[in-house]
């Protein structure tokens, strides 16, 4: 960024007219103090008094000409460490300036521009930088919300000696930190109706039948020199080897319902965010277990994408595949839907693998659409949140009314049920699950733990 450039007669015009813009209190005040002086000394012929009175008013006129004549070439960078953050954990944003110009600058001060929700704009104040010095400075940022925040355009401002006038310059380019849902590491334990990674159990037939891939890759140190392929090995000028049998991995669908009716209350506490932090949970959990794992909603979106039916790929790709996913429920929210027809079109494309499901407040509708995406290939588990319940205000019905209906009928199709009672650890409710999640009614947390958010 270079500041002080001008160009012809009204670019200097409105250069001198943003200067003048740029006057602080201190400067308006000695404005206004000289023309007063002089004023008076004319009314009353006090010529020492005029002289007084026209030094006050040059003084800050002098300041603002001389600020706006100064040309410094500054540069800016921002570095954010890291860029992906749990909700509630620290960033650090670290801020260099270099001055690349001949000229020493004068008083700088920096200013970021940061939203609310991180914490108050941090300013910074750089005395004088030498003739192709440099200056770093750095903060923290916060955020107990999920979400995509930017940061930037960094402001330089540039003052005089003597506080008169302070001009603003900006930069252009600003970065994105995105606060991710907090996430809890699970026992690894074995759901029921669940199929290991990498083909075992129902898949594993399906691992033993697979096909070598038709493209060979570069040779790695420690390959099998019997799979080298002479052939590319001769065309590319290099060894070539036959990629290994490439098994299909056990797959796994997370559904994270997000209807706004399913849901009461807002905040990190709420059902919801509770939801949103156990998938997260789950989605990593799956992922280093070696299951190909894709994010649906009850809109029937789908992550990583559509290509493979939205399923993650190779066990090599399974970081950028969690960081995508994770991005996603970083500022998923509430849809406006009112139900699940578009998810239980996701799940009946015959996907088989284990389902991981996390609703809200089912109907007798939604209770009876979530029972058909049971599919016979593969597990199935729900996770159900009570609105009431979460709210603070007394569940709707009692044992053995319209609500364990609903979740009755969900076990009778196959499903293991758990309900999820306030402040619940995931953890806990993890355990539950693989142990088959015994008949139990919604209530205060039985179990002490960390919340799903609890441990980033």
């Amino acid at each position: 960024m270079t500041t002080g450039t001008r160009g012809g007669a009204g670019g200097e015009s409105a250069g001198l007219r943003a200067a003048l813009s740029g006057l602080t209190t201190r400067g308006r005040s000695f404005l206004a103090a000289g023309l007063a002086a002089a004023v008076c000394a004319f009314v009353l012929g006090q010529t020492a008094l005029l002289q007084v009175g026209l030094l006050i008013t040059v003084l800050p006129l002098i300041c603002v000409y001389a600020l706006h004549r100064t040309r410094y070439r500054v540069s800016g960078s921002r570095r954010l460490t890291p860029v992906r953050v749990p909700a509630g954990a620290e960033a650090r944003v670290q801020l260099r300036m270099d001055n690349v110009s001949r000229l020493p600058t004068g008083l700088l001060m920096l200013q970021d521009r940061v939203p609310y929700v991180l914490g108050p704009r941090p300013r910074f104040v750089l005395d004088r930088v030498e003739p192709g010095g440099r200056r770093e400075v750095s903060y923290r940022v916060r955020s107990d919300l999920r979400g995509r925040y930017p940061l930037g355009p960094l402001q330089l401002r540039l003052a005089d000696p003597f506080g008169l006038v302070e001009l603003t310059r900006s930069f252009s380019t600003y970065d994105t930190l995105t606060v991710i849902p907090r996430t809890e590491a699970l026992p690894p334990v074995k759901l029921a109706g669940e199929s290991g990674g990498f083909g075992e159990g129902n898949q594993r037939s399906l691992a033993l039948a697979g096909d070598d891939d038709v493209i060979p890759r570069g040779y790695r140190y420690g390959d099998d020199l019997r799979r080298v392929h002479w052939r590319s090995t001769a065309r590319y000028g290099e060894l070539m080897v036959r990629r290994e049998e490439q098994p299909q991995r056990a797959r796994a669908t997370v559904l994270l319902d997000t209807r706004q009716e399913a849901f009461e209350g807002a905040g990190p506490d709420s059902a919801f965010e509770w939801a949103v932090s156990a998938a997260a949970s789950s989605l990593l959990h799956l992922l280093e277990r070696g299951f190909s794992v894709r994010l649906l909603t009850d809109t029937g979106d789908v992550v990583p994408g559509e290509g493979g039916g939205g399923f993650s790929a190779g066990a090599g790709e399974s970081a950028e595949a969690a960081g995508l996913m994770l991005d996603t429920l970083a500022v998923v929210g509430h849809s406006d839907g009112s139900g699940l027809a578009r998810a239980y079109e996701a799940v009946r494309g015959g996907q088989e693998g284990l389902l991981v499901a996390f609703f809200g407040g089912l109907d007798e509708e939604q209770a009876g659409l979530a029972a058909k995406m049971r599919q016979r290939g593969g597990g199935a588990v729900a996770f159900v949140l009570d609105p009431a319940a979460w709210t603070g205000r007394a569940p709707q019905d009692s044992a053995g009314g319209p609500a364990e209906q609903r979740l009755r009928r969900l076990r009778e199709a196959g499903w293991t049920v758990v309900p999820v009672p306030p402040g619940a650890g995931f953890g806990d409710m993890w355990r539950q699950a693989a142990a088959g999640a015994p008949d139990a009614p919604w209530g205060p947390a039985a179990a002490t733990g960390t919340s799903a958010g609890g441990r980033s």
